[in-house]
């Protein structure tokens, strides 16, 4: 088993119930990011469901099954005061279930087509998601709800998760690859002036996003949404002096982690280790 820890002092230990981040892989580190600006006196434990990803192309029954397995386990184990689905994906379908099932407050994330609204002066929007995401009427419902007075032009990509998963892990990505998967927002005489990053992987690899866009656009996803609801929600807690601890668990293989640890350490992860 790959058990590393970073920190070669020893870490106090956690003062705080933690927070619980779950994702289908490393697209959730936005979130963390946001959460670690937001909270920094807050330990989190991040999960990465190797063993499952990717959640996108999987059937409904399949993701609600593997997230609601997941979280359960990790409730048990590390009784945290709050749990994020930090995965558009297993959001829509999951969300509803988890709340019933578990015991703590459960916060999930959808594409962020409101704040994309309120910033559009084109009134064009594109959204740049997985396909099961792309596809759901949950989707279908933000656009009328918020987004009706808009075109919203749909994007859906497993690639570009999988090409965010490699970017993460030291690999070279070549333009040429991105350019064809946002080549459908810009293929219209209209091009949107913001787009979603309807996936939590896509904000991780959005300067390499921007720097192959044909025009200015302004990226909206739902991090730093996701960060103030968390703080409303544990509003009651108060700032420790001391470093919190993070760690981060994993599904699967060894094998698939390892390429990870450079970038994981620099986000301050004590402790990377499978989830038992």
């Amino acid at each position: 088993m790959l058990s590393v820890f970073i920190s070669l002092v020893s870490l106090p230990p956690m003062q705080q119930k933690p927070i619980i981040i779950f994702d289908s892989g490393v697209g959730g580190l936005s979130i963390y990011q946001e959460i670690r600006a937001k909270l920094p006196f807050m330990p989190v434990i991040y999960c990465s469901d190797n063993e499952g990803f990717p959640y996108g192309p999987k059937p409904e029954n399949d993701v609600i099954d593997r997230t609601l397995h997941c979280l359960t386990r990790l409730v048990v184990k590390f009784q945290p005061a709050l749990a994020i689905i930090a995965c558009n994906t297993a959001s829509t379908v999951s969300l509803p279930r988890a709340r019933q099932l578990l015991d703590i407050p459960v916060v999930g994330v959808v594409p962020a087509i409101k704040p994309a609204s309120q910033r559009s002066k084109k009134r064009i929007i594109g959204l740049l998601a997985t396909p099961g995401t792309v596809a759901r009427d949950y989707t279908d419902q933000l656009i009328h709800e918020f987004a009706k007075d808009c075109e919203v032009i749909k994007v859906g990509s497993t690639e570009l998760v999988h090409l965010t998963e490699q970017h993460l892990r030291g690999e070279t990505i070549n333009p040429d690859d991105l350019k064809k998967i946002i080549e459908p927002l810009f293929s219209g005489n209209n091009w949107p002036d913001c787009i979603v990053l309807g996936c939590t992987h896509f904000p991780l690899i959005r300067g390499l996003l921007d720097s192959i866009v044909p025009a200015p656009v302004t990226w909206v996803d739902s991090g730093e949404a996701i960060a103030r609801r968390v703080a409303s929600l544990l509003q009651t807690l108060h700032s420790h002096h001391e470093e919190p601890e993070h760690r981060f668990f994993y599904t699967g293989s060894d094998k698939s982690v390892t390429p990870l640890l450079p970038t994981l350490a620099a986000m301050n992860f004590s402790e990377i280790t499978r989830l038992k």
